[in-house]
């Protein structure tokens, strides 16, 4: 299939983005970068590497489960019971991580981490103001910083947890607001790499069903409740709203 050419605006506001974002007719597809398929046997030897460097081996195994599920890329889940002295307690912690989105080793090494912080909170039994609350952003800022991660935050969150954020450390990202042939328009958050950003427009832009493609670089908190990859989709969740914040260009808080 010939390549359409696409509206794809630059990074930064008013600007195109360089001559490598642009592709002629004769452009194969690209190929996703280094994409994997998340198996039991990685993601168990993960585990235990990262309980081994990161948690200190304070985690107790925990059943691993693959999903196709694609309204989360993973979840950590659990029971709930009343003990003796009519205290509520968690057991039968469970890790699931879904195999229905593209994701890179390194990012699927950030989810697994991320249900990690989430476990050793509820095993340990550890009071968090909110799903990703103070307890959790802090576990998960010291990992990035000492480990070289990149752990976000779901993209599930309260309105109430978006105002706590507002005086969390920026995190820069790249967003693409797509806008379809039928004028709705969507988000994509996509990792601040090149050949991820190159890919995910390239492949988009290939779509009868997609119009137009504007990247802008951001480090608004709102954009903290969408996934970040390079996934061939887009999300229409509150895209208004935030098509709203980019073209105002308060995209930095």
């Amino acid at each position: 299939m010939a390549l359409r050419r696409k509206n794809i605006h630059g990074v930064q506001k008013g600007e195109r983005l360089p001559a490598r974002f642009f592709f002629p007719d004769t452009t194969p597809s690209l190929p996703p970068p280094h994409d994997m398929t998340p198996t039991l046997p990685f993601l168990n030897e993960r585990f235990s590497h990262f309980n081994a460097v990161i948690f200190n081996s304070q985690l107790p195994p925990v059943p691993i489960e693959l999903s196709r599920a694609t309204s989360f890329q993973g979840a950590c889940t659990y029971r709930r019971k009343r003990g003796l002295l009519g205290k509520m307690q968690k057991y039968d912690f469970r890790i699931r991580i879904s195999t229905a989105m593209e994701m890179s080793e390194a990012e699927l090494e950030d989810v697994l981490i991320h249900e990690m912080i989430h476990y050793y909170i509820g095993v340990k039994g550890i009071k968090d103001s909110s799903t990703h609350g103070n307890v959790f952003r802090g576990m998960a800022d010291d990992i990035n910083r000492r480990y070289g991660r990149h752990i976000t935050v779901s993209h599930r969150l309260s309105r109430e947890e978006l105002v706590k954020m507002k005086g969390d450390k920026p995190r820069d990202r790249v967003v693409a607001l797509v806008t379809m042939a039928d004028g709705r328009r969507g988000i994509k958050v996509l990792p601040m790499r090149d050949d991820r950003v190159a890919f995910y427009c390239h492949n988009v832009s290939r779509s009868d069903k997609v119009r137009d493609i504007r990247l802008f670089k951001t480090n608004h908190p709102f954009f903290n409740r969408y996934p970040c990859s390079s996934a061939l989709n887009v999300s229409f969740t509150d895209a208004e709203e935030a098509a709203g914040i980019l073209l105002s260009g308060k995209t930095d808080e």
